[in-house]
């Protein structure tokens, strides 16, 4: 069975036009995705088996033409089988699951350091709902 692929787009981010995006290095946009991780709740965390988290300046080509966007509205992907397709066995014989953040298009549609730390939460725990089965409509509801 070929992996499941949720993309989340950019198109609810309200960006000012002419506001300058909030840029951080590779290093603090990756300590604010693991400060956003240790906010989950306990029951998921421990229930995170072979899943990686990638960070990314853009989209590939193929990964936004996969899911029928522009390489710039992507903010975060998340591709496998997730949670409820594991157990043991394919936990140890199988490559992770991914979600990936795409730094350079979070960071375009923030203009203050809160506005990013913000998004990269709100992105990285939306990829991570898909992990565990929840389909955008039901993220919608958090």
């Amino acid at each position: 069975m070929p992996p499941r692929v949720y993309p989340l787009l950019a198109t609810n981010v309200m960006y000012t036009l002419g506001t300058m995006p909030c840029r951080i290095t590779r290093a603090e946009f990756q300590s604010q995705a693991e400060a956003a991780l240790k906010t989950l709740p306990a029951n998921f965390k421990k229930r995170l088996k072979n899943i990686s988290i990638v960070i990314e300046d853009y989209p590939s080509r193929a990964d936004a033409a996969s899911v029928g966007v522009s390489r710039h509205q992507l903010l975060g992907l998340f591709s496998g089988g997730g949670y409820p397709q594991k157990d043991l066995v394919s936990v140890l014989a199988s490559l992770p699951d991914r979600v990936v953040l795409y730094q350079k298009n979070i960071e375009r549609h923030c203009a203050t350091k809160e506005e990013l730390r913000e998004e990269i939460r709100n992105t990285l725990l939306h990829e991570i709902g898909h992990y565990f089965g929840m389909s955008e409509e039901e993220l919608e509801d958090f």
